[in-house]
Order: structure tokens, then C-alpha cells, then sequence
């Protein structure tokens, strides 16, 4: 990504009350960014907010860690960048396509699925915790 700036930094508890706001704050980006309605009202919460609460639920697990929710901006691209305490995951391992007949069912992997449909790309990797990274394109 080329210079891009910071456009929020935050580290909140590990406790689901605070997807909610973190989600506003990322529209209110999109919106000052002039990305379309439709990313910003549903690409963006949508695939955030299953990040925040994979992060909270599932890489976390437990009370009284944190996660850290950055999110950056270049010409091109905005990336949210969401860091748990957790012990990582095989993305595509974990990643099911949940409009296949054997997972229509199923209540669990819809959120990767979602992420990966919503964002330009999805990425997953071990840098001081367990960060899930989500990049939309701009244009």
C-alpha cells in the first residue's frame, strides 16, 4: 500500500458491546472517503463487524485481553487491520463456501465466507498477535 495514513488506531476489551461502535466509525470513514453506499453501508459493516467478533469469540476467547482495530487509507485502498491476543488460524483452511448443499445448515464459517465475498481481499497472519487483514479497493 502506498503512504498510506492512519485513519483510526484503537485497542478496545475483548467484549462484543464494542463492535457496534467500531463499525460506526469505520461508515463515518467510508463516508468522508466518498466510497459508495454500498460499501460503506454494508461491504464494510458487515465484514468488519464478523472480524471484530472472530477476534473477540473466537481468537480471544476469554476476558480482559484486548483487540486492536486500525485502519488505513492510501489512494488506492482502505485496509482494517483487526488484532487479537488469539493463536491464529489457517484462513483458507477455515473457510467454508456455505451455499454448498453439506453447509446451507450449518450455523458456523459463514463469517470468513461473508469477509472474503465483501472485501477485495482477505488476509490472515501472526504479527504480535493474530491480525485479520481486510482491503477494499477504493475505486
Amino acid at each position: 500500500m502506498a503512504d498510506p495514513h492512519v485513519a483510526f488506531d484503537l485497542e478496545i476489551p475483548s467484549d462484543v458491546e464494542y463492535i457496534e461502535g467500531v463499525v460506526e466509525l469505520a461508515r463515518q470513514r467510508c463516508r468522508e472517503l466518498k466510497l459508495s453506499p454500498t460499501k460503506c453501508s454494508l461491504n464494510v459493516p458487515v465484514a468488519l463487524s464478523e472480524a471484530l467478533s472472530n477476534a473477540i469469540l473466537r481468537g480471544n476467547g476469554a476476558t480482559g485481553q484486548q483487540v486492536r482495530v486500525r485502519a488505513l487509507v492510501s489512494d488506492t485502498d482502505l485496509v482494517f487491520e483487526v488484532v487479537d491476543e488469539g493463536p491464529g488460524f489457517d484462513l483458507d483452511q477455515c473457510t467454508q463456501d456455505c451455499t454448498t448443499e453439506e453447509n446451507l445448515t450449518k450455523e458456523e464459517g459463514r463469517g470468513l465466507f461473508l469477509m472474503r465475498r465483501l472485501m477485495d481481499r482477505v488476509e490472515s497472519f501472526r504479527n504480535k498477535g493474530n491480525v485479520v487483514r481486510l482491503t477494499l479497493h477504493r475505486e
